[in-house]
């Protein structure tokens, strides 16, 4: 459905972001005279300060407030929701008569019109003057030439002919540069205004909408569509410039050549229908593309968020495969449109040629007594240069017209494609309920199966709300529909007031602690310390290197797991909403933390006491503190009551009870109001993701792109041309010298026939060389058209060639980058070398290289015709015809700069894309020593003295570890934060290298063998759950080596059998990117499932079981035991109940190991291993049952 006016109204303002940069410098453009904006004077301070040293963002002047994308964007916004309403009218008055009318769609042409039409008729106004100015030069020309030829006759009239070339030369050059600089900020501001739209439309797209548009293909909309319009707007005079154009040079070729101009038309007709084939073709070609280039970034951008997944399990060369397929379908429609511009070059070097030739024969024919003079000659070559360049431009205009027609269609489709309906919730709700569910049911899309069924509950304002259930029962679906993500079909849904929701995955952004909490919020310091201090993060501040104000890296890789949890909960918090969603943020916390937020935020004493909280949780300990507990089971609600109602009435409760021990369940009946350190069960977490303790979190900080200084290295270029090969750089400059050769020959041919015809005497001579020279005329054309087409060609075919080195050595590159540089490094940094840096280096470059050179031949050339063929007593005459000159020189040498200085520009992207060559690798895939195919055999494994760090510059993560594994034995691994249990694992499969010591698998030293080798031999479940987008098959299997029937085995194991066989596809199901539609529970155990598919002697668990619940997660341990009986598992313990029935339980402190033994003895000897089961409420009774 189109975009609903409403819902974008409802956040249509656009302000600066606190704390930007209101105060910078004012631009001087404002109180500018008008002699500096025409010269852009105004400028000159940032020209020079960039000569002395680099500029940085900090010396540039603010944008004048009219060009701001806070005034540019909702003047837009308010033009397109004005263009959707009139749509809907139209429909609406239509519909009765006409079946089509409902499928026209809003039409983002009329918005951008109805937006920017002022400004686009003053750049239109400055481009008719430009063009008027161009056609006087020839004119005034014309009558120099006479002059020259009857100088005695004319006396002062010559001096006033040069100096009105130069004035008009010096308007036309002025107009030019200020119709230059207005289309180009014309340009850049609807660039702005529809990437804005974009942006605010993907934060209401529906769940359907999501699956069709991934992240990936939405950053494509923001890139390549939005920069294709951007480009067709700065070309968009042509459209009717260069038909105006024509027409003029055409009626005053008339003037001076009569009829014999038509038959130039002729051609110019003929060649019509051809670039509208041409330009249907290039539409087709382009579509393909788009689609190609779509499919190529959504997969680029899953790979390189799952990265870690793709090297833990060795699948970097399966995925490499993939998008080397989709690129050489890239390729393909690229090499087909090349060879269209072949075609294309032709006919534009020709037609001008064909047209001149066409004309001037018929103009001798029509009658014997016309012969070519100088006057004739010169200002008909001018007319037909002129008339080169529009004709050059204008199918390359339509071309990009079709172009942009395309990216219009896909923006349309985005634009008007289906929301979120702000009527599925009453937000105006005013009653004595926060939220009410009144028979309602939802699922993921229209026309899907329900998820969540008839749920009628009334939630008082206030009240403290648990929801518990299993996997998959639907307790996150239904914060979900609260914040109104899902589709409601039946029933009705109330909410009254402002909500703050705190995700099961942490969101974090890329910038300051401090800003990640206030969120564009007002800074108020008394209540954000107090914010601080009641979410326990003052401890942390405290060894962070900066305080609040230490940069978090990108989806907060630089702090733990708790942390980042911890940091979202402050955010909503701070925000000081109506309705608080948390959905389990406990559980990434450990026992005194987690008290600590429950009793200072969430609790009846908390700060958010007077709020209404809904907490999703797994924690049943905490349910005696409720107001009201919702029991979730299959997308229904089972029993709503206080805690002892459903202990009293119900045995739903009690069956979730049944996961825990009989100790621990008896204690938690008997506890009703009170939590303490003892009844805090087992089941809480340590806290995840300690891959940098705090110590090495303090020197670590996001690496901002590096921003190339100087100009830049020919060494670049060099590379360039060696991609683009040898042969084809030789064979390409050899064309376009010969190409401008000839051309400077046409000139030089015209003009000696014009000399001589003056001096013959008898007309049967003239007629005799009148045909020689028309012959010879033709055949330099032809030798021109054969020249340039060449030239097009192996301009083709060696683009191409650097095209797919350039993208084979960049993808190749990047996926030997060792992990950290991905957790380091923004994604977003990644795939703009894959996407903007490609596309330039596919498309724009070899054109702007192949213009600059024949830019610098025509200089060449010009100079050396000038300088031959001008008499110097005009030059001591007339001196302003020497200015005139002078300044057409300086136009093409302006030209020569700006291209030279576009060269420059666009070799960054090379230079960006050839970045990662000279980074530091991980150890090669494969190596000539290579381990038994049956390896490891038994499962052994030792660590030897071995040390490792994360960076030279930073401190031991592991040091000193030295232990050994019997075969089958299985290893309970526990610590604190950061004391190096996920860095333990990381060593294992040499995600981090050592810095001394060593690691033997079954004998053999893992240094010695290629990764692949290593980690194809190696299993694990990672604490993440990642999932592509495709088919759960795919997931399951990626690279297809298991059958159905083994597939549907392990779904039974992990317990996923039942909720899969109720899909409609069932294994095709599709997961949408990163895995949306399935709970993260259920993400956790297809992960499980991927695992024992890949059946390995050795299985690492790191913290594997953190997203399901307690039931579940015995089920999960049992078939673990079972399925795995005959390896070696090491398991990073997340649940300390997962761990207490190991053969030997390994403790790990600041990096060393100060524990190594079995349970029972660690208990016995009361160290730091049985103060953890003290915390969590375990026993020595608990441990020994």
């Amino acid at each position: 459905m189109p975009s609903s006016p409403r819902r974008w109204g409802a956040r249509g303002d656009y302000e600066r972001v606190p704390g930007g940069r209101e105060a910078q410098k004012c631009n001087p453009e404002k109180n500018a005279s008008f002699f500096s904006r025409m010269t852009y004077s105004w400028f000159s301070r940032i020209i020079v300060l960039g000569y002395k040293k680099p500029l940085e963002r900090e010396d540039l002047f603010e944008l004048n407030e009219s060009d701001s994308s806070y005034i540019v964007c909702p003047i837009f916004e308010k033009q397109w929701r004005k263009e959707v309403l009139r749509n809907q009218e139209r429909q609406k008055i239509k519909a009765p008569f006409c079946k089509e009318a409902h499928t026209r769609k809003p039409s983002l042409v009329y918005a951008l019109w109805n937006t920017f039409k002022f400004v686009l008729i003053q750049v239109a106004l400055f481009k008719v003057f430009a063009d008027i100015l161009s056609f006087s030069s020839p004119l005034i020309m014309k009558q120099m030439i006479i002059f020259c030829e009857h100088r005695a006759d004319f006396g002062w009239s010559g001096y006033g002919y040069a100096l009105a070339l130069f004035v008009v030369v010096f308007l036309q050059t002025l107009i030019l540069q200020q119709y230059q600089r207005f289309n180009m900020l014309t340009s850049a501001k609807i660039k702005t205004a529809i990437m804005g739209l974009i942006y605010k439309k993907a934060l209401f797209l529906s769940n359907v909408s999501r699956k069709r548009f991934s992240t990936g293909e939405v950053i494509n909309l923001m890139s390549a569509d939005a920069q294709q319009l951007m480009d067709l707007t700065a070309n968009l005079n042509l459209l009717w410039s260069a038909p105006f154009q024509i027409l003029m040079a055409i009626s005053l070729l008339w003037q001076e050549l009569g009829p014999a101009v038509l038959a130039g038309v002729a051609v110019l007709v003929f060649v019509i229908p051809v670039n509208a084939l041409v330009a249907t073709r290039v539409k087709k070609l382009k579509k393909s593309q788009t689609k190609n280039k779509d499919k190529q970034i959504k997969l680029l951008n899953e790979i390189l968020h799952g990265i870690k997944i793709l090297k833990l399990y060795a699948w970097e060369p399966s995925y490499k495969k993939k998008i080397i397929e989709i690129r050489e379908q890239e390729l393909e429609v690229q090499k087909s449109a090349g060879y269209l511009a072949v075609f294309s070059m032709l006919t534009l070097t020709c037609i001008p040629f064909l047209v001149s030739l066409a004309t001037f024969g018929i103009y001798f024919l029509l009658d014997e007594g016309n012969i070519l003079t100088a006057t004739k000659v010169f200002t008909s070559m001018s007319l037909f240069n002129i008339l080169r360049l529009p004709l050059f431009d204008l199918p390359m205009v339509i071309s990009a017209v079709v172009q942009t027609r395309i990216s219009l269609d896909r923006l349309g489709d985005f634009l008007n494609t289906e929301e979120l309906l702000p009527q599925n919730i009453e937000t105006n709700y005013i009653g004595d309920h926060a939220i009410g569910f009144t028979n309602a049911s939802f699922s993921w899309d229209k026309t899907g199966i329900p998820v969540l069924k008839n749920l009628n509950i009334k939630i008082p304002e206030g009240a403290l709300v648990a929801v518990v259930g299993q996997v998959g029962s639907g307790k996150s679906s239904v914060l979900s529909a609260i914040l109104g993500e899902m589709e409601k079909l039946t029933g009705v849904v109330q909410r009254k007031g402002s909500v703050a929701y705190v995700a099961q995955q942490a969101w974090i952004q890329n910038c300051i602690l401090q800003e990640n909490i206030l969120f564009g919020s007002i800074m108020q310091k008394q209540f954000y310390e107090r914010v601080l201090e009641a979410c326990a993060l003052l401890p942390d501040l405290e060894q962070l290197p900066n305080g609040d104000q230490t940069e978090i890296g990108e989806r907060g890789v630089n702090i733990s797991g708790g942390q980042k949890h911890r940091v979202s909960l402050a955010r909503a918090v701070y925000s000081g909403a109506d309705i608080y969603l948390l959905d389990d943020p406990l559980s990434a916390v450990d026992v005194q933390i987690g008290k600590q937020l429950f009793e200072k935020v969430i609790g009846s004493s908390g700060i958010l006491k007077h709020k209404t909280r809904i907490l999703v949780t797994h924690n049943l300990t905490l349910l005696p503190q409720m107001d009201l507990i919702v029991v979730m089971e299959s997308g229904r609600i089972a029993q709503m009551g206080t805690y002892q109602d459903l202990l009293s009435k119900t045995r739903n409760l009690t069956n979730l009870l049944q996961a825990f021990n009989e100790q621990e369940k008896a204690h938690a009946l008997k506890q009703v109001s009170v939590i303490n350190s003892r009844t805090i069960l087992k089941d809480q977490i340590l806290e995840q993701n300690d891959r940098p303790s705090l110590d090495q979190g303090k020197q670590f900080s996001m690496k901002k792109e590096k921003i190339p200084i100087g100009g830049v290295k020919f060494a670049i270029i060099l590379k360039y041309l060696q991609a683009f090969g040898w042969l084809w750089v030789w064979l390409s400059v050899a064309t376009y010298v010969g190409q401008n050769l000839v051309g400077i020959g046409q000139n030089l041919w015209l003009t000696a026939w014009a000399k001589e015809a003056k001096h013959m005497n008898e007309f049967t001579e003239w007629k005799q060389i009148r045909n020689n020279k028309l012959n010879i005329y033709g055949l330099l054309g032809l030798i021109q058209g054969l020249f340039v087409c060449s030239g097009a060609y192996i301009l083709t075919r060696g683009s191409l060639a650097a095209s797919r080195i350039l993208h084979a050595q960049l993808l190749d590159n990047v996926l030997h980058l060792p992990l950290r540089f991905f957790e380091t490094n923004p994604i977003g940094q990644i795939i703009n070398r894959f996407t903007k840096d490609m596309f330039i280096i596919d498309i724009r470059f070899h054109y702007y290289l192949r213009t600059w050179v024949n830019c610098t031949l025509d200089v060449i050339g010009t100079v050396l015709v000038i300088g031959g063929a001008l008499p110097p007593f005009i030059l001591g005459v007339i001196p302003l015809v020497f200015l005139y000159f002078t300044i057409q020189i300086t136009q093409s040498l302006n030209f020569w700069v700006r291209k030279a200085c576009e060269i420059e520009t666009n070799a960054v992207s090379i230079e960006r894309v050839c970045e990662y060559e000279n980074m530091n690798k991980e150890a090669p895939w494969i190596m000539s020593k290579r381990p038994p195919s049956q390896w490891p055999d038994k499962g052994i494994v030792e660590f030897i003295n071995y040390q490792a760090r994360y960076r030279d510059d930073l401190g031991l993560a592991l040091q000193d570890i030295t232990f050994q594994t019997h075969g089958e034995e299985k290893i309970g691994i526990v610590g604190r934060t950061g004391a190096g249990k996920s860095t333990l694992s990381n060593c294992l499969f040499r995600i981090v290298e050592r810095s001394g010591g060593k690691i033997i698998i079954d004998g053999i030293d893992i240094s010695t063998i290629g990764l692949h080798d290593l980690r194809g031999k190696l299993n694990i479940i990672p604490q993440d759950p990642v999932l592509f987008s495709g088919t759960l098959q795919m997931n399951l299997d990626p690279l297809d080596k298991y059958s159905d029937r083994e597939l549907w085995e392990v779904l039974e194991l992990c317990h996923l059998k039942e909720f899969v066989q109720s899909l409609p596809k069932k294994l095709l199901h599709e997961i949408s990117e990163g895995g949306e539609n399935l709970s993260v529970g259920q993400r956790q155990l297809v992960c499980l499932a991927r695992a024992l598919l890949r059946k390995t002697k050795i299985l690492i668990l790191d913290e594997a079981t953190a997203s399901i619940d307690f039931e579940t997660d015995n089920l999960v341990q049992t078939t673990i035991r079972k399925e795995f009986s005959d390896c070696t598992i090491l398991t990073i313990a997340h649940r300390l109940h997962s761990i207490i029935d190991s053969d030997r339980v390994l403790v790990l402190d600041s990096g060393r190991i100060t524990e190594f033994e079995t349970p029972q003895n660690l208990i016995c000897r009361k160290g730091l291993f049985f103060e953890m089961l003290t915390e969590a409420g375990i026993t020595q009774d608990s441990v020994t049952k």
